[in-house]
């Protein structure tokens, strides 16, 4: 018989945001935010009058914002419009670049809440410039570079990669272990002693608040996170392997049914 043990106390985030991402002044149309996060930390949720464009140059973020939850590689970034509470978590290492739009300037006004969106070379060498701490600015060229960030944001499309997890707080509470430790694979007895509640409980709310039994929920969890490994290279065998499909081709088959292409087509584009 096999005995599974685990952390049953939830990774606390413990930065702070930036101080730039709450300063109101529209001469300054982008400020940045240049900033490494080690493995299982998080920012404590929050939420700032200016836009946030959140990016991490490496390493693969999550964010939670009203119930739902985004898993963020490289090869896109999430537009958070102001006074949109979230809070952001590292699994593992990672680099962030972040833009901070003053609320004078309007970006993607039909998206009144957090959109996920695929990252354009452009933007990305941008962010790169404006966040280059060996690079010396002026102000002026700060500003014309931040236009551009801005004109090419407002084009950038939007990538459907997010999750509900619910109001109640032992699903929350479970679903939190799960988003901070995406390679484990205990069952889901076993995550129900993190939630405090039975197994028919937890699985009665996943339906009830996801909308998604237990086993879809975290099928979909991982098929999110694929993206992260094809971004570093990891072949179709391996990432089906990895993350527990029973073939190579239901991985396929259910990646392209949710992101309307296949993985080697979207390593690809990407």
């Amino acid at each position: 018989m096999t005995t599974h043990t685990h952390k049953t106390t939830n990774l606390t985030p413990n930065l702070q945001p930036s101080d730039n991402a709450f300063i109101n002044d529209h001469t300054r149309p982008v400020l940045t935010n240049n900033r490494s996060m080690q493995a299982e930390t998080g920012v404590v949720a929050h939420s700032h009058a200016r836009g946030q464009l959140l990016w991490a140059e490496t390493g693969v973020l999550s964010i939670t914002s009203d119930n739902t939850i985004w898993v963020l590689p490289p090869t896109h970034a999430v537009w958070i419009p102001s006074y949109i509470p979230h809070q952001v978590n590292s699994e593992t290492q990672a680099q962030l670049r972040n833009l901070y739009i003053d609320p004078a300037y309007p970006i993607r006004q039909n998206e009144k809440s957090i959109v996920m969106l695929t990252m354009s070379h452009l933007l990305r060498e941008v962010i790169l410039k404006l966040t280059d701490t060996k690079v010396s600015l002026t102000d002026q060229q700060i500003k014309n570079l931040g236009l551009v960030a801005i004109d090419e944001l407002e084009v950038l499309k939007p990538f459907n990669n997010n999750i509900h997890s619910g109001k109640d707080l032992r699903l929350q509470r479970l679903i939190n272990y799960i988003v901070q430790h995406p390679n484990q694979q205990l069952s889901l007895p076993d995550l129900s002693k993190i939630a405090g509640a039975s197994a028919r409980t937890i699985e009665r709310l996943f339906k009830s608040e996801t909308g998604m039994t237990f086993r879809q929920w975290r099928s979909r969890f991982k098929l999110m996170n694929s993206l992260a490994l094809i971004t570093q290279g990891k072949t179709s065998t391996f990432i089906a392997h990895e993350l527990g499909y029973k073939s190579v081709s239901s991985f396929i088959t259910t990646f392209k049914a949710q992101f309307g292409c296949t993985p080697q087509e979207y390593a690809t584009k990407e």
